[in-house]
């Protein structure tokens, strides 16, 4: 990564470019510091103010990782499946339906599409800070509070790159942090500009059985990088769950991991199962279930608001 960064730097015209503006939400680590909630937000605001985003994913962990471009949504409905969309993709196509999002290995081609079919205005690159053959106009980091400095890079740590790779960023996003403590991270890493984001659940959407959620303590599951985090957001929430269960990443759920999940749930007499947005697409695949399922929404808000809203004005611009 470090001979890619150098040489795409040192020859700025080698890298492929777009018609329209992009910004890159990505992360230093494997996984699991939200760079989802910051996507989906980023986008609702430019949708707000006029703009037609489209979000350019790899879609990861596909059933149907088909060549070309896999347009999930135009912008007005979904359109490809979990299989070919992946669950991240289809999550953020149900999240903010007024955006474009597409699926491929070759960001440039989903872009080019997106502008010449779909008519978008700017890019939204998911996962996007090492993909280093698309330039951007603005680079935004998504991480936690010490994740960076204390972490090792792959396979000792979880680091898909070393700690100096984090001051190519324009914005550092620290998850769960204050803006005086995103700002010491920053200046930890180099990084100019810095906001925290704090995580909100939302109230449960019914994704299966029952519209209203049940009076008792449900089951959490989570197929996600951490967990734990989203059983711990749902504690700090006042949230009381019976049991939790934890599942990979990605994670294609099947019969035997319902028939679990129900066993689990009589077992300790839990009325229902709460999960995330990303799980809720995954389940959904399966058609009916033999247990209320909902998912909680979880959205962000920053601290301060203006850094992020002022860097993104400032692409458009």
């Amino acid at each position: 990564m470090r001979v890619r960064r150098r040489w795409a730097e040192r020859h700025p015209a080698g890298r492929r470019r777009l018609a329209r503006p992009v910004i890159s939400v990505g992360n230093l680590s494997m996984g699991g510091t939200g760079k989802s909630p910051v996507v989906a937000a980023i986008a609702e605001w430019l949708i707000a103010h006029g703009e037609r985003p489209a979000i350019l994913s790899r879609g990861y962990a596909r059933a149907d990782a088909a060549e070309g471009v896999v347009v999930v949504s135009d912008g007005t409905r979904v359109l490809a499946p979990i299989e070919r969309a992946g669950d991240e993709p289809l999550m953020l196509a149900r999240q903010v339906p007024g955006a474009i999002v597409c699926v491929s290995a070759d960001r440039h081609l989903a872009g080019t599409l997106a502008e010449r079919r779909l008519g978008c205005t700017v890019h939204l690159l998911d996962d996007g800070f090492q993909h280093i053959e698309l330039a951007r106009n603005l680079d935004i980091l998504v991480t936690t509070l010490g994740e960076i400095p204390q972490g090792r890079v792959i396979p000792i740590g979880r680091l898909r790159e070393p700690m100096d790779a984090a001051s190519r960023a324009h914005v550092l996003v620290v998850s769960g942090a204050t803006a005086g403590a995103a700002a010491a991270e920053a200046w930890t890493l180099g990084v100019s500009l810095s906001c925290g984001a704090t995580r909100v659940l939302g109230a449960p959407v019914a994704v299966a059985g029952q519209a209203e959620l049940p009076g008792g303590s449900p089951i959490a599951v989570a197929g996600i990088a951490n967990p734990e985090r989203f059983f711990d957001s749902l504690r700090d929430a006042g949230w009381s769950f019976a049991d939790a269960i934890a599942f990979p990443d990605h994670h294609r759920y099947c019969r035997a991991d319902v028939e679990r999940i129900d066993r689990r749930m009589k077992a300790c007499g839990a009325p229902s199962v709460v999960t995330t947005d990303k799980d809720a697409v995954r389940f959904e695949a399966l058609g009916s279930l033999p247990f209320p399922l909902f998912r909680v929404p979880l959205t962000v808000q920053f601290d301060p608001p203006h850094v992020l809203v002022d860097s993104v004005r400032a692409v458009l611009a």
